[in-house]
């Protein structure tokens, strides 16, 4: 009897142990850091379910910052974050293609870069390296995003973005 009560103790301690496991990979994929001020817009919403949260106009107020791209180790993710950092405005208008705002709540693109989300999703890192090198050719966030919308991102060849970039 004595060895059927610890099998039962052992049995629920590992199930304890695991649930705990689950539940910090749940908090884990939330990433969470400060959400985007209240006073921004909602996300535009519309009837087609395939195409991602994205806000349609530009920011009402100040945008959170996005994360330090020297906390990260890679080059890649260092340059898409900083990247990142520089066109957040654009960024806050893009959809996101991984589809982020139905896993993790993120309202835009630019959540993805708020957060460590990025740093662990290539369709992330192709969208913003896109908007960056779009916007750079002087196009506007709306014509950004329906290229984005059209999958031109895709285009995108991350390995252009593995060595440090020369500061601009």
């Amino acid at each position: 009897m004595n060895s059927f009560r610890r099998s039962i103790i052992l049995a629920i301690a590992f199930g304890a142990a695991l649930a705990s496991i689950g539940s910090g990979t749940a908090r884990a994929q939330s990433t969470a850091t400060a959400p985007p001020p209240a006073a921004q817009a909602a996300p535009a919403t519309t009837a087609d379910s395939k195409i991602p949260a994205y806000h349609a106009a530009p920011p009402a107020g100040p945008l959170p910052e996005t994360i330090d791209p020297k906390l990260f180790a890679d080059p890649e993710t260092q340059n898409i974050y900083a990247l990142a950092a520089k066109e957040k405005a654009v960024l806050y208008q893009q959809p996101c293609y991984c589809r982020c705002d139905k896993e993790v709540g993120h309202k835009s693109l630019l959540d993805c870069y708020v957060d460590y989300h990025a740093a662990h999703c290539i369709l992330c890192k192709k969208e913003a390296a896109f908007a960056y090198s779009e916007t750079q050719a002087g196009k506007t966030a709306e014509a950004i995003r329906k290229e984005i919308m059209d999958g031109k991102w895709k285009t995108v060849k991350l390995e252009d973005y593995d060595t440090v970039l020369p500061a601009k």
